[in-house]
């Protein structure tokens, strides 16, 4: 048998495992999402996701996924009208207890991003940090494109590529590229933005230890113009 062939059921077995190890990450073993990611990171996850943020536009913002919501509080002590939607009950509660210890309560709702309680035209900014799949399904992309106001800005940061030269960066990095969560955003991403009305360039942000990827999408100034129109 061919070496290609004989791993194609390797990688699929690979890959239902990830499946189900993250589902539970963020699911049942909540708790345990912080020391997994700043682990399996050597300590960059954090710095990663605040990648997004140097991308944002002022006023009002959403985070899609908002997991353990540190990002979200960060977004909120900066001054932010900020806001925060994840279909994870776990993840609501982690992040709604954060917030309300700072006196900060009332930001986080349990929602699908493919159907999120807000009005239209609702914000300035979204964004969303290592999503799964679901961030480019077209019913997440139509509610993005619906809440984004026509100035407003949607920013992604879909994966990083460990550079480090020590052992354990070698080994981390080895560990996302098996994994499939390293690597540079594929044409995919382009493409499923730009088929619900955004034009959207890639970035490759360099940092000390890593590479990491954000997208930032903004609506087309034709559609956004007629928005609303008949």
């Amino acid at each position: 048998m061919h070496p290609a062939h004989a791993a194609r059921p390797m990688d699929r077995l690979l890959r239902g495992f990830l499946r189900f190890f993250f589902h539970h990450l963020y699911t049942t073993a909540a708790p345990l999402y912080d020391l997994v990611a700043w682990s399996t990171s050597i300590g960059q996850w954090r710095r990663w996701t605040e990648v997004a943020l140097e991308s944002l536009p002022p006023g009002r913002t959403l985070e899609i996924g908002h997991g353990p919501g540190h990002l979200l509080l960060q977004l909120v002590v900066g001054g932010k009208v900020a806001y925060g939607a994840d279909a994870s009950r776990q993840m609501t509660r982690l992040a709604s207890r954060r917030l309300r210890r700072r006196e900060l309560g009332g930001r986080v709702i349990r929602a699908r991003a493919q159907e999120l309680p807000f009005a239209g035209d609702s914000f300035s900014a979204i964004l969303s940090t290592f999503p799964s799949e679901y961030i480019l399904a077209s019913e997440t992309l139509h509610e993005i494109r619906r809440l984004l106001s026509p100035e407003g800005r949607f920013v992604i940061v879909p994966s990083a590529t460990i550079t480090g030269g020590s052992w354990l960066d070698r080994a981390a990095a080895w560990l996302y590229r098996a994994t499939g969560q390293s690597g540079d955003a594929d044409a995919t991403w382009l493409d499923g933005l730009s088929s619900h009305g955004f034009n959207a360039r890639i970035e490759n942000v360099n940092l000390d230890r890593a590479t990491v990827v954000r997208i930032v999408a903004e609506p087309e100034a034709d559609l956004a113009e007629t928005r609303g129109s008949p």
